[in-house]
């Protein structure tokens, strides 16, 4: 692969928030994605995570009311691991909060 034609590469995990904790890539940006449907508890049980992570995503807000899940109870959570993280509150049907993701992710030398 000729890595140096490109501009952007997205490395995507093996679908939780474990393994990937540990293994650094030599990613410029780490990007952590959670959903208002896998519970309230995801950030407590799997802080590690958000310990590299420059933006997290909670992703799904319009169904957090039906889901019975407060985005701002995340954010508290995701707050107290890491005071400094950028957090984003997505819905990517409406695409809102797209915007705040990629101004996150944006990679200034």
């Amino acid at each position: 692969m000729d890595l140096v034609s490109l501009d952007l590469i997205f490395i995507e995990n093996v679908g939780n928030l474990i393994c990937p904790a540990e293994f650094p890539l030599g990613a410029h940006k780490r990007l952590v994605i959670i959903s208002v449907t896998e519970g309230p508890w995801m950030v407590v049980k799997h802080p590690y995570i958000f310990l590299e992570a420059d933006v997290a995503v909670v992703n799904k807000i319009d169904l957090a009311r039906l889901m019975e899940v407060s985005p701002e109870l995340l954010k508290q959570d995701l707050k107290k691991i890491r005071p400094d993280l950028l957090v984003a509150f997505t819905n990517c049907v409406t695409g809102a909060g797209l915007s705040q993701v990629v101004e996150g992710l944006r990679f200034s030398e």
